[in-house]
């Protein structure tokens, strides 16, 4: 129903966007930092936010924004995360008045965020000098660009594209994301804009976003630390012509699975280039008694650091598997666990029935050595299934957290 073209958040019709150097911390004088995401005409919107207590004055702003369900465009810097500010608020609202002016849109339908330290007052000159940069050059070529401005650690650009069929019409959906360390998601520092010219009504488009989540962009970990800046944020233009979703009929479902897909494929690079990382972890459950066991299970596996740095040995550690899941809180028979590793060198099972089986070291190393691992784990007690997203915790995880402020 659904496939992947090349493109990224300007793939729908009607998105344009750019990104730009505009020196948000002095120091940088070459990387992107400033980003414009913008639609042709007013759009049906919706966002979910961290649910940490600590959260980005960006968020308030944008939540109040988003309460008549209409957004027209983004703004987003990297370099600084405006959290922990006093003047925070002012500084977001004085973002998206400088979008408007650019753009020529209302401030009030402008979405803004930003990422980078906490605790650092966010210069607003930069900001203002960048966004003058972008006048009259936004383009449907510069999703690229945006991507790479709302980069902080990573290191590469995560964007997408993807098309499906709603009412006989084609539609499209695209979107970026930025997230590499202090990624532990929990919506209700990642980032992410996605964008569809789908005709969906702001009450559902927020219906399907929270939906989409919970087996995608949730189930993502790369280090346990939830942001106080993650947000995430749709617009949709309207500009495909299928009839307008307005209710959870059978294109509000197929919506919703495309939207998952395309979440869940962002997610994967998010997990793949957690910071250090050398490996995207792919925990795989099934067997569950209830879908929450079945994620709780899969989420301790990935999060467990001392599974995460065997995984970065090409140990086959199974051991730390069985214990992150007794710890888990999931309500799951122990004798009953089966685990299984994975890879494109093959498959190899290291435990049945909650005890180890013989298996040849050699191979298991061969197939944990590549740059995708699947840890399967059968529980055994039911018929629900989840699957979580992570990465290997290496050395590099330490050097880059050591300095990340100084």
């Amino acid at each position: 129903m659904y496939k992947f073209i090349d493109g990224g958040v300007t793939a729908p019709q009607g998105f344009t966007a750019q990104g730009v150097c505009a020196s948000v911390k002095p120091s940088n004088t070459t990387k992107r930092d400033l980003a414009l995401i913008y639609c042709d005409s007013l759009c049906n919107a919706a966002a979910v936010f961290t649910k940490n207590l600590v959260k980005s004055d960006t968020i308030a702003v944008t939540r109040e924004h988003l309460k008549n369900g209409k957004a027209q465009a983004v703004i987003v810097n990297s370099g600084n995360a405006n959290t922990c500010n006093a003047d925070g608020k002012e500084k977001a609202q004085k973002m998206c008045d400088i979008a408007a002016d650019v753009l020529g849109v209302k401030s009030e339908d402008v979405i803004v965020a930003s990422t980078g330290v906490i605790g650092e007052v966010l210069p607003i000159e930069p900001i203002k000098k960048g966004a003058e940069m972008m006048r009259g050059k936004l383009s449907k070529d510069g999703g690229t660009n945006a991507a790479e401005a709302i980069m902080t650690t990573d290191t590469v650009k995560k964007e997408m594209a993807m098309t499906m069929t709603l009412g006989g019409k084609q539609v499209t959906i695209g979107g970026i994301a930025k997230g590499s360390g202090m990624i532990h998601i929990n919506m209700g520092t990642m980032l992410s804009f996605v964008t569809t010219d789908a005709a969906v009504s702001s009450e559902m488009l927020g219906e399907a976003l929270r939906e989409a989540v919970e087996d995608s962009y949730n189930m993502v970990s790369v280090d346990g630390d939830t942001s106080t800046n993650d947000t995430l944020a749709i617009m949709a233009s309207g500009k495909a012509g299928n009839a307008e979703i307005t209710e959870k009929n059978e294109d509000y479902r197929v919506f919703v699975e495309g939207l998952t897909e395309a979440f869940r494929m962002l997610a994967k690079k998010l997990a793949a280039d957690g910071e250090g990382a050398t490996k995207l972890l792919v925990c795989k459950v099934s067997g569950a008694k209830t879908k929450k066991d079945a994620v709780m299970t899969s989420k301790s596996v990935i999060c467990s650091s001392l599974l995460k740095a065997a995984m970065f040995g090409a140990d086959a550690n199974w051991g730390r598997v069985l214990c992150a899941i007794g710890y888990s809180g999931a309500d799951v028979d122990v004798k009953k666990v089966g685990v299984s590793f994975s890879s494109e060198k093959g498959e190899i099972t290291v435990c049945e029935n909650g005890a180890g089986v013989p298996f040849s070291e050699e191979k298991a190393k061969e197939i944990l050595l590549e740059n995708e691992i699947d840890i399967i784990v059968t529980l055994g007690d039911g018929e629900a299934c989840a699957e979580a997203y992570g990465c290997d915790l290496t050395y590099d995880y330490v050097k880059i957290n050591g300095d990340y402020r100084t």
